[in-house]
């Protein structure tokens, strides 16, 4: 199965994944296509997660002096 998921935006690939789950939940789904969703899923959440952690890599917290005045910006920490 190719990966067309890499220049999905995040909201692209979550309103796919949506529609995939929906589809899986439904229950009307033959087995052999139950698995290639579950497959194009695996996928589609693998993009959300990058997508999310390149946003988190992005946002920076504001710094402030002892009086409470912004500084500056710095890199969120990693968890």
């Amino acid at each position: 199965m190719a990966d067309d998921t890499k220049d999905m935006s995040f909201e692209q690939a979550l309103q796919e994944l949506e529609r995939v789950v929906n589809q899986l939940d439904s229950g009307d789904v033959p087995l052999e296509d139950s698995i290639k969703l579950y497959e194009r899923g695996a996928l589609l959440k693998a993009r959300c997660e990058a997508k999310l952690k390149e946003a988190e890599e992005k946002v920076e917290q504001i710094t402030l002096n002892a009086d409470g005045k912004p500084t500056g910006a710095r890199p969120a920490e990693r968890m």
